[in-house]
Order: C-alpha cells, then sequence, then structure tokens
C-alpha cells in the first residue's frame, strides 16, 4: 500500500471516529430523568482514574453552562503545584441522543469527541460519577469540594455496580 493510500485511510478512520456518536460502556447505564438545569454549575473532582491529561493537577473543578443551542460549555480547571499555576481547558458538550438521557460526547480538541456518561446523580444533584468511553475513564464529582465519609462510600458503591475497579481511584486533594 502506497504512503497516500495509508495516509487516505488514517484520514478516513479519524474522520469516522470524529463524527461518530459514542456509546456507554458495555454493562453500564446512564441517568434516565436527567436535568441539565440541574446539572449545570460547578462541580469539584473527588477522585478519578488516573490519565496523562489531568496528571499532577490537584483543586480540580469542572463548570458546565447550558448554552441557548443546548449545546454545553465545560471549563475544566485544576492547579498543578509542580508549575505554581492554574491549568484549564474549554470544551462543547452535546447530548447524544435526547437531552433528558445522561449520555454525552465532550470535545477539547476540534472535531474530536470521546463519550461523557453520566452513571449517578444523588437526587440533589449534589454527588456524579461520570465515565468516558469505556471504563479506563471515571471521575467521582461533588458540589462540594469536601465529602462526607457516607458520600464517599455512596459513589463507591454506585461506581463499584457500573463495574468499576475503585482500588485503582486517585483521590484528588481540594482545598
Amino acid at each position: 500500500m502506497g504512503l497516500f493510500t495509508r495516509l487516505l485511510a488514517l484520514v478516513m478512520v479519524l474522520l469516522t471516529t470524529a463524527c461518530s456518536t459514542p456509546t456507554p460502556p458495555q454493562g453500564t447505564t446512564v441517568v434516565e430523568n436527567f436535568n441539565v438545569q440541574r446539572f449545570a454549575g460547578r462541580w469539584y473532582e473527588i477522585a478519578r482514574l488516573d490519565h496523562p491529561f489531568e496528571r499532577g493537577l490537584d483543586r480540580v473543578s469542572a463548570t458546565y453552562t447550558l448554552n441557548p443551542d443546548n449545546s454545553i460549555t465545560v471549563i475544566n480547571r485544576g492547579y498543578n503545584a509542580d508549575r505554581g499555576m492554574w491549568q484549564s481547558i474549554d470544551g462543547t458538550a452535546l447530548f447524544t441522543g435526547s437531552p433528558t438521557r445522561g449520555a454525552l460526547k465532550v470535545s477539547f480538541f476540534g472535531p474530536f469527541y470521546g463519550g461523557y456518561n453520566i452513571l449517578y446523580l444523588d437526587q440533589d444533584y449534589r454527588l456524579a460519577v461520570i465515565c468516558g468511553p469505556d471504563r479506563s475513564y471515571l471521575w467521582l464529582l461533588a458540589r462540594a469540594p469536601v465529602i462526607t465519609p457516607q458520600q464517599k462510600q455512596q459513589l463507591l458503591d454506585s461506581a463499584a455496580r457500573q463495574g468499576f475497579k475503585t482500588g485503582d481511584l486517585l483521590w484528588v486533594r481540594q482545598p
């Protein structure tokens, strides 16, 4: 296969992936009767599975703002103590189906989207379990930077019921 043919094949794969609709990981269930207005606002990252794009960050938060076109602006922010600076990235989330279902896709880089699935919300929208397109991405979020032991257990139990290895979680330092 020539270089041009290989490049064309790579571009086609990337375009197909960028335009596809991510699905939740097999064996997980996303939140139904989701209310994006209640979900909007600031959430604090309590724990996450480690991954390179958040490595070394503490005091991490995510702020979600609903836009008039039903897209959601996402601002992720964290403090990098090694560099002595705040780091942030802006993205856009879109529903992959009904806006009353917690299945979204999010992009921080152009047309490339990844799954963003809300697996658990407590009835007051104070605690959330979120996963990405597969089981290597998991976030435990709360409206407050510090949670009670009971709230922590509630999040852990929810993630474990969805089949995640909660022993691998990295607990985020919050102020």
